[in-house]
């Protein structure tokens, strides 16, 4: 059954993080054909403030060199959000490894050396 009063069945947050991912996500794709140091870059999440004036976009791994390139070209993917949404105003991005993705890997780490100790 619809709400009547606009509400979502999710909140706007979630809505925006979703969003930005993916533009950002597009705007790497044609960022990388310039910069090969953001080719192999993948967004895993964005979480951004609920006031929407900063957002964390988060990666599968991000390198010094990575990071350096994400810094120099913060105001070409700020531009894209911009240009795509049309939010009041435009969250500032930073950028960062994601945690989860650090922990999976030691996880499968501790399964490899428990089976491997098995055999």
């Amino acid at each position: 059954m619809a709400h009547a009063s606009g509400h979502h069945a999710y909140p706007r947050t979630a809505r925006v993080n979703q969003i930005l991912r993916e533009i950002i996500s597009d705007e790497l794709v044609r960022l990388s054909d310039f910069d090969e140091d953001l080719g192999l870059l993948t967004v895993t999440g964005v979480d951004t403030s609920s006031d929407l004036r900063q957002a964390v976009v988060f990666f599968d791994s991000l390198t010094e060199a990575a990071g350096a390139a994400l810094e120099e070209h913060r105001r070409q993917l700020q531009d894209a959000v911009n240009l795509q949404t049309r939010l009041k105003r435009t969250p500032k991005l930073s950028f960062r490894a994601d945690p989860a993705v650090a922990r999976g890997e030691a996880v499968e780490e501790i399964l490899r050396r428990q089976r491997d100790d098995d055999d």
